[in-house]
């Protein structure tokens, strides 16, 4: 029991960059994990639901890319990308629903952010969250994000953009 208590708990959860292979898997991770999204905006068209893989593998291929493995199993994901300017978009942060509220999320976070700081000299990060989507926006708040804009998408939606500055100082390269 202790071992299986330990994995829940992300201890035994390595975080390292996707390969090609992975797509498959974090494409069904991706439709699992936006379905509680889905629910909450009553829109079953969004983006993450609707992507193919061969978007996804072009995704994979142009821009960062990191994997949360239980095993061969991947348990989690999340992209980014670094425009000209230093700003690092980060999306589809996505964690498996037995794997959640246990910090890998936060480590998911960190250790894109390291990487995007490390390889792309990212300045500041930026990501997108719905405004009912309570769970994201207090572990963005947590991790050091603020709310800097919302752009109402629709009658049901309103997306908050959160940012915070790259500190290098207090970059954990957990990956």
């Amino acid at each position: 029991m202790r071992k299986g208590r330990r994995a829940r708990m992300g201890m035994s959860v390595t975080i390292s960059a996707a390969a090609d292979e992975d797509a498959e898997q974090i494409l069904k991770l991706q439709y699992l994990c936006y379905q509680r999204e889905a629910e909450l905006y009553g829109d079953y068209g969004i983006e993450p639901l609707t992507q193919s893989l061969d978007d996804l593998r072009a995704e994979l291929s142009r821009s960062l890319v990191l994997v949360a493995r239980l095993g061969t199993e991947v348990v989690g994901s999340v992209r980014g990308t670094v425009d000209a300017d230093g700003t690092a978009g980060i999306a589809k942060l996505i964690v498996h629903p037995r794997m959640q509220r246990h910090g890998l999320g936060g480590r998911l976070l960190a250790a894109i952010e390291a990487r995007l700081a490390e390889e792309s000299e990212a300045k500041r990060y930026r990501l997108l969250t719905g405004h009912r989507s309570e769970g994201n926006l207090r572990l963005y708040r947590r991790c050091g994000y603020a709310p800097v804009g919302t752009e109402q998408i629709s009658r049901g939606l309103s997306l908050v953009t959160l940012e915070k500055g790259a500190e290098v100082g207090s970059l954990v390269a957990s990956a």
